[in-house]
């Protein structure tokens, strides 16, 4: 097996671990705010949170910079100079930049701050669906 198929293989992995993370982390800060007077409630979700965002998502999002940057370096350093990469890495800085939002979502909840209804939780749910497919269709395509 070649070192770019099991990089390869290994930033999927890390990618799709990310993903289920930032799609379902919003979810919880939905029943979050809407349980947000049950205390036993709220402690299980902040438990939850504090461990998804922790133990999975974290380490994922690492793991996929760190796979993807291999790739890059293994590939040569001057795909940089390809147009569909650099869309790419801007998305992904994006996903980046959403989930670190999401954590600070999550010390507001942890704290009782939180100012956010359920429903702007919902909304901001589709973000990484989007950004997913526009990243999908770039890599598959490479249109430009």
């Amino acid at each position: 097996m070649s070192g770019y198929l099991l990089f390869k293989s290994l930033h999927l992995i890390a990618v799709i671990s990310w993903m289920a993370g930032l799609l379902y982390l919003p979810r919880i800060f939905v029943y979050h705010v809407e349980n947000f007077e049950k205390d036993q409630a709220t402690e299980i979700f902040e438990t939850m949170e504090r461990k998804l965002y922790n133990y999975i998502m974290r380490p994922a999002m690492i793991l996929s910079w760190l796979f993807g940057i291999i790739l890059i370096w293994i590939n040569g350093i001057e795909t940089f100079t390809y147009l569909w990469l650099q869309l790419k890495i801007l998305l992904v800085i994006l996903l980046t930049i959403y989930h670190e939002y999401l954590g600070k979502c999550m010390r507001s909840l942890k704290l009782k701050e939180n100012i956010k209804s359920s429903k702007f939780f919902r909304i901001i749910n589709e973000i990484p669906t989007i950004l997913l497919i526009f990243i999908v269709f770039i890599i598959v395509f490479k249109p430009i």
